[in-house]
């Protein structure tokens, strides 16, 4: 499958199920089988509720600032199904799904809370930790993938991206660096429309993010990224791809076009530069609805089902919110990993914040000035 699959110009967008969940691309439709295709959809469902949960959680001021996935889940959980849960995923901030098809340990919720160390779980699921700074992820994913080339791994890395930061340098340099040393690297672009308030036409002037991958030495594909299954068919072919050595180039550029129903974080407005009229075109290609509708009409979903399904997922998630929201922060850990050797300046400040909060006590130190 793989050649065919490659073997197209870079604005034919693969796509297996359209918007009312038929069947378009017979040959592209993956092996999967029906518990796998029930596991991916509940999944994507849980992802939805979990980010409908933690959005109301962060306006209740019971969490920080929030990227939301809605829109998005057809293209994580695809994605990640598409590879083995040895490989290492590298993900910027909003794709939340792929940690959710990783069983998403329950301190990520900290992150979001404002503890750190919500970050160091994703270590166990083999995923790298969140990265707000656009794009300076990218040179570390390649890195990771040529080590494993060199040393004999059979591993790939994921590496997850918004279209934003194609506009950064380290795109380009970890494009450039995995097409010299043909690393096995899988770049998931998620085009969803809108860097914040950037639209996509003036963030290039390339006619897709996917044939950006030409002037690196290997291939780029564009997929519907509102239908799972298409990006699963695409990552496994990318997959099948880095860890063959016929020649082909191991690196592999995915553009995932998709849109985000929601604004860029809970601290944004998209009234302010976006036209409803377009978020409901989108919202008719929902990825949740299309596979939803493929199950019914193969009998593997009804309506009892889909309600067992959602009770499991709301008691997922109210244990997560349990365990986390318990946790409280000592300052003194900000301080702790600076450096791999704490400095003197770094010290002092340590010890000027331990004899403030001696002297008046954290209630005070936190009070807000009127």
């Amino acid at each position: 499958m793989t050649r065919p699959l490659f073997d197209r110009e870079p604005d034919d967008v693969v796509q297996v199920l359209d918007r009312h969940g038929e069947i378009v691309s017979p040959a592209l439709f993956p092996d999967l089988e029906d518990e796998e295709l029930m596991s991916m959809y509940r999944d994507m469902r849980a992802s939805r509720r979990l980010d409908e949960r933690l959005i109301s959680l962060q306006r209740q001021g019971r969490m920080g600032t929030y990227a939301s996935l809605a829109g998005q889940e057809g293209a994580q959980i695809g994605s990640t199904y598409a590879v083995d849960e040895t490989d290492q995923l590298f993900y910027q901030y909003r794709e939340h799904g792929a940690l959710v098809a990783r069983g998403m340990p329950w301190e990520y919720l900290l992150y979001w809370m404002g503890h750190e160390r919500g970050n160091a779980a994703l270590e166990e699921a083999n995923v790298f930790p969140l990265n707000i700074t656009i794009g300076d992820h990218i040179p570390h994913a390649v890195g990771w993938s040529w080590a494993a080339k060199l040393a004999g791994d059979e591993g790939v890395t994921v590496v997850h991206f918004g279209d934003g930061s194609t506009s950064e340098g380290d795109f380009h340099e970890g494009l450039n660096f995995a097409g010299v040393y043909d690393t096995p690297t899988i770049f998931c672009c998620h085009n969803n429309g809108w860097a914040i308030s950037t639209p996509a036409g003036a963030q290039t002037a390339a006619d897709t993010y996917a044939q950006k991958a030409i002037a690196y030495g290997f291939e780029g594909i564009r997929v519907d990224g509102m239908d799972p299954l298409a990006t699963y068919t695409a990552v496994e072919a990318a997959r099948e791809k880095a860890v063959s050595d016929d020649g082909t180039p191991r690196p592999t550029l995915i553009e995932a076009v998709q849109y985000r129903y929601g604004a860029h974080t809970t601290a944004d407005d998209p009234t302010a530069y976006r036209d409803e009229v377009d978020v409901e075109y989108w919202k008719r290609r929902d990825p949740l609805e299309r596979l939803e509708t493929f199950l019914r009409n193969c009998s593997l979903l009804d309506d009892e089902g889909l309600a067992a399904m959602d009770d499991e997922i709301d008691a997922w998630i109210g244990g997560l919110i349990d365990r986390a929201e318990p946790e409280s922060a000592d300052p003194r850990t900000m301080f702790e990993h600076v450096y791999e050797s704490q400095t003197e300046r770094i010290a002092a400040q340590q010890a000027h914040l331990e004899r403030l909060r001696a002297e008046h006590g954290d209630e005070a130190l936190l009070e807000e000035e009127r």
